[in-house]
């Protein structure tokens, strides 16, 4: 496999790229603008971008251009701590979009996650007419496992998804 990208927390030099970003619908793309107000980053450098079962990533080329972010939040599936599963969100640049970066960048991710915290599930999931993110996460290694219908709420209306994870243990 041929490795051109990596991830890496952003630092308060990169506020106001990841605020810039938070507030363009070209770079937010169809299928992550939520309506919502842009957010401002600034608050997160002190606290840092990524912990236990949170997080976000820039994902850059090698050369060190950053195409687009990856970030996780917690999905529950039951009171213990064992069942919080890392669910994942990723966007990239309309310029770096279709150049096989998506798939690189979600098998980083998990190969961080398994290794850094104790979820044992990794999940993604996308709108079932988002056909780049159903590619981008086959080719990463993760499993279709079905729809979670009327799931997100989006443009005024639900929305299905189409669901992918992965478990510790799964090849990657």
């Amino acid at each position: 496999m041929n490795v051109r990208v990596r991830l890496r927390e952003p630092t308060a030099e990169d506020v106001p790229l990841l605020n810039l970003w938070d507030s363009t619908p070209d770079f937010r793309g169809e299928f992550n603008d939520f309506g919502l107000p842009p957010r401002d980053h600034s608050d997160r450098v002190e606290k840092g971008f990524v912990g236990e079962t949170a997080g976000t990533f820039i994902i850059e080329t090698l050369e060190g251009v950053a195409v687009g972010t990856v970030d996780w939040r917690p999905a529950v599936y039951g009171p213990p701590p064992e069942s919080i599963a890392a669910q994942l969100g990723i966007t990239l640049a309309p310029e770096a979009r279709g150049k096989g970066y998506g798939p690189e960048a979600l098998r980083l991710v998990a190969k961080y996650l398994f290794a850094n915290t104790r979820a044992n599930r990794i999940e993604g999931s996308c709108d079932v007419e988002n056909v780049a993110s159903q590619k981008a996460l086959t080719k990463a290694g993760y499993r279709y496992e079905g729809i979670a219908r009327g799931a997100q709420f989006r443009h005024g209306a639900y929305h299905d998804l189409m669901l992918y994870g992965l478990v510790r243990g799964d090849s990657l």
